[in-house]
């Protein structure tokens, strides 16, 4: 079987809805076009309630201007200055609880070569945040203690 064939086979909607980290997808407005299940677990909204809204909804309120001037700063140039980094940001989840989230990004393109919109590919790191914030403080108080 050559490589074409067995990629023909891969169904690319069923991998999206089958993969355990949130998928989500923006257009050039930065309104949301896919909302895999993964993302409906990791921040409570369903699909038919994030569809068509915009990034706002994970986005805390003080991170929103920054967010913007970036993203429409690539939708203009066509370039993002995050490349294959992985990011890690805080964000809210549908109740308005916070959340950090580690994620990487890449540029869609229209047939013409114009960025069409962004794919965001989301893993939920609030507990290992958590955990590795607790171990700094107990380092700082052990050093403290050793130190006095």
């Amino acid at each position: 079987m050559n490589s074409t064939s067995s990629q023909s086979a891969i169904d690319t909607a069923q991998l999206v809805d089958a993969i355990g980290d949130a998928i989500v997808i923006s257009d050039a407005s930065g309104a949301i076009i896919l909302w895999n299940p993964a993302a409906e677990r990791m921040f409570g909204f369903t699909q038919e309630e994030a569809l068509g809204q915009s990034l706002d909804i994970i986005i805390p309120e003080r991170l929103r201007g920054r967010h913007w001037s970036g993203y429409e700063k690539t939708m203009a140039t066509g370039e993002t200055r995050y490349g294959h980094d992985v990011l890690r940001v805080p964000a809210v989840d549908k109740e308005g609880r916070s959340m950090s989230i580690a994620f990487t990004v890449a540029l869609l393109h229209s047939a013409n070569g114009k960025v069409s919109g962004i794919v965001a590919v989301i893993r939920d790191e609030t507990t290992r945040f958590q955990e590795e914030r607790e171990l700094r403080k107990r380092i700082a108080e052990l050093e403290a203690k050793t130190a006095g």
